[in-house]
């Protein structure tokens, strides 16, 4: 299994850089962050400090979306950010959540998501692509590399995902829930002709090492709301009974609205509705050794990348038990001689 690790772009920006070269130290593979520019600072500014500071992390959004962002130009940063660092950039992308409800804007449709997945991903990987109307290319891009993976939990976004995307980012580790939407992207791409096992599949939560158990799901219950967001455009569109699991619906009952002024961050005041169950399900806290059990399980299902959440007051010191202990036990061990 892969890691990586998800941070907010708070200011200070050295912060973020820091928590980035510290991950690359502990050997995670991936620096990935928020992308919403009003909240938080601008991320894509922050990559190129982090790249040119770092050896082989890669960056990217966590996730970016097609109605804040023109498509060439989100394409244009990769591949520049490519030619400058040595393709060590990824694309998380999705239909749009903070980024575009605190500008009182609307996700995109699956139609603009499927055709900005396509724009961005032939652009930064220095090929030809028409776009309103034009067929246009980087005159100077130049074997630039460029992912993208697909964020998304409805039906429609997951069968997206499964007919367009590289990867598939499923943000909480339940381990029901993945396996359920593992299958159903990995049928997607098989109904669209795709190689199933060609999609890498990232499964991201707050990761969270501490023996507090109140504690540490006090500082991680916001995830639980964010997740809510999603859920709760899921269950007006299919209702509470549709093709989605029960598992991940019945929870928000009790949800009465979203502040995105604290959005993503611990200790937050809209989000007492999420019982202690589901920040249990959701996330992945406690010792190492709780870790490395529900981690072993998720690979088993396929999961090729777990990225894990840092919103909480304990940053570095979970992210030197991962790299002492968690990922160590989930990396393939080769001795010296056999």
């Amino acid at each position: 299994m892969d890691f990586g690790v998800v941070l907010q772009t708070n200011p200070p920006a050295s912060r973020t850089v820091h928590l980035a070269k510290l991950a690359e130290q502990y050997g995670f593979s991936t620096a990935w962050t928020f992308d919403s520019h009003l909240l938080w600072q601008e991320p894509y500014v922050i990559y190129s400090k982090i790249l040119s500071e770092t050896h082989r992390i890669k960056v990217g959004p966590f996730v970016t979306n097609p109605a804040t962002r023109d498509w060439t130009v989100t394409a244009s940063i990769f591949a520049t950010l490519n030619e400058m660092y040595g393709n060590r950039t990824i694309c998380g992308i999705g239909r749009g959540d903070s980024a575009v409800r605190v500008t009182n804007g609307k996700p995109v449709t699956m139609a603009e998501l499927r055709e900005s997945i396509h724009v961005i991903r032939e652009l930064a990987n220095s090929r030809s692509v028409e776009y309103k109307g034009s067929q246009l290319q980087f005159p100077w891009s130049k074997g630039s590399e460029l992912e993208v993976w697909v964020a998304a939990y409805g039906p429609m976004a997951l069968k997206l995902t499964g007919e367009v995307g590289d990867g598939f980012i499923l943000q909480l580790a339940d381990v029901d829930i993945a396996k359920w939407m593992i299958k159903t992207v990995r049928d997607a791409a098989e109904a669209a002709g795709r190689d199933p096992m060609s999609i890498k599949f990232c499964v991201a939560a707050p990761m969270y090492i501490g023996d507090d158990l109140e504690h540490m799901r006090d500082q991680c219950r916001w995830f639980g709301g964010m997740v809510g967001n999603h859920v709760a455009d899921i269950v007006a569109k299919y209702g509470m009974h549709g093709d989605v699991p029960e598992a991940l619906t019945d929870y928000i009952k009790g949800r009465e609205g979203y502040d995105y002024n604290e959005h993503g961050r611990a200790g937050n005041t809209h989000t007492s509705f999420v019982p202690d169950e589901i920040v249990d399900r959701f996330c992945i806290l406690g010792t190492a050794e709780e870790h490395i059990e529900k981690l072993k399980q998720l690979a088993e299902l396929g999961v090729d990348q777990f990225a894990g959440y840092l919103q909480h007051d304990n940053k570095e010191e979970t992210l030197r038990v991962y790299g002492e202990t968690v990922i160590p036990a989930l990396s393939e061990h080769i001795t010296a001689k056999a």
